[in-house]
């Protein structure tokens, strides 16, 4: 049982620049800060691990004013504790220094850790994907814009050799968004292309059923949140009677316990979760919420939440260990100018490592 004692911990801050006016039905988004997290032994300060906190503007819990005061914080008190760990005590150590209403530093601190016990390499979860050996089927996505920006994007992702297009929807007209869809299934059947959109909540429960059923002519594989969270018997509604399948995504923000994730999903049954390990608090959680999903039929698959490629990389280790044959939500490595150069590359819609690549330092 591997074992790293005396532990230091460290941060940088990482402003990434979009190459595009990247928008959501909650505005457009030009630059995401992210903290890069260190942590390596006293005596060995040459191996490093990294990780990644970078809370999601107007979404994560901790997106907040003070985060990177509240992060130096942390990162001190877990200094001074002069920490010793091994791969079984992660959680609790984490849950211990990090309070649940913090899930990107969370996600941040475990990440930097199970780097370490690896040997520093960005090695977070050993598997065949890491040894360029596996792919990962991903989705493109169809960012919020005007009209002609989003058909270029769909013709881009098309001829790029994506199987499965997600378009994000509510921002323009929806009959215009609907045109989208249907020039995708014109060209394209089901059976050639998956289609999945994400609505982010930008439907009013008064009208949602009736835009669902507009939606289901186009023959979708799923729909991300047709209204915010926090409806539950809205929501619960909607997944009985929806003509296509619902996922929940922002919905499991802020549900911690193991009592309350199974309450959400006992009383919404959704078809599908979409798990974001920077806004659920890690690796843990994730699993957690896995757990309970397919105890109940639920399916469910992994998506980045805007992260540079250390945090891209953690979850994309992390979803190939768990071989879920869903396309999975892992594009976001190319949005930045200033992105961290990684060994992730997307090859004809699928994520792969390759080790032949070397992580910048």
């Amino acid at each position: 049982m591997k074992n790293i004692q005396n532990l230091q911990f460290s941060y940088e801050k990482l402003t990434l620049d979009f190459k595009f006016e990247a928008g959501t039905s909650r505005g457009v988004l030009k630059h995401k800060d992210s903290y890069i997290i260190a942590v390596n032994e006293k005596i060995k300060k040459n191996t490093v691990g990294l990780g990644e906190a970078g809370p999601l503007p107007n979404l994560s819990l901790d997106d907040l004013v003070d985060f990177e005061m509240i992060l130096s914080r942390v990162l001190d008190q877990l200094t001074k504790a002069n920490i010793s760990v091994n791969f079984e005590e992660i959680d609790e150590l984490v849950k211990h220094f990090v309070p649940a209403s913090l899930p990107s530093i969370r996600f941040g601190i475990e990440t930097a850790i199970l780097d370490l016990l690896h040997g520093g390499n960005r090695t977070i979860f050993p598997s065949d994907f890491v040894k360029g050996q596996q792919a990962i089927e991903i989705n493109g996505l169809i960012w919020m814009g005007d009209k002609a920006f989003m058909l270029e994007q769909i013709d881009q992702k098309l001829q790029s050799g994506y199987n499965c297009i997600k378009m994000k929807i509510g921002a323009i007209d929806f009959v215009q968004e609907c045109e989208l869809l249907g020039y995708i299934r014109q060209h394209f059947g089901q059976e050639k292309i998956t289609l999945r959109v994400d609505a982010n909540g930008a439907f009013g429960s008064h009208e949602a059923m009736n835009k669902l059923d507009i939606l289901s002519q186009f023959a979708l594989h799923s729909i991300e949140q047709p209204i915010r969270q926090g409806q539950l018997e809205a929501m619960s509604e909607l997944c009985k009677k929806s003509p296509l399948p619902i996922a929940l995504d922002e919905e499991l923000i802020g549900v911690h316990s193991l009592e309350d994730k199974r309450s959400l999903l006992e009383s919404i049954m959704p078809q599908f979760v979409i798990l974001k390990p920077t806004l659920l608090g890690g690796f843990a959680s994730c699993n957690e919420w896995i757990g309970i999903a397919e105890e109940l039929n639920i399916g469910w698959w992994m998506t980045s939440a805007l992260e540079s490629n250390i945090g891209l990389n953690a979850i994309a280790q992390y979803t190939a260990i768990k071989n879920n044959k869903l396309p999975q939500g892992l594009g976001t490595g190319q949005l930045y100018h200033n992105n961290i150069a990684s060994p992730l590359e997307i090859v004809s819609g699928t994520l792969i490592y390759d080790p032949n690549t070397i992580w910048a330092k």
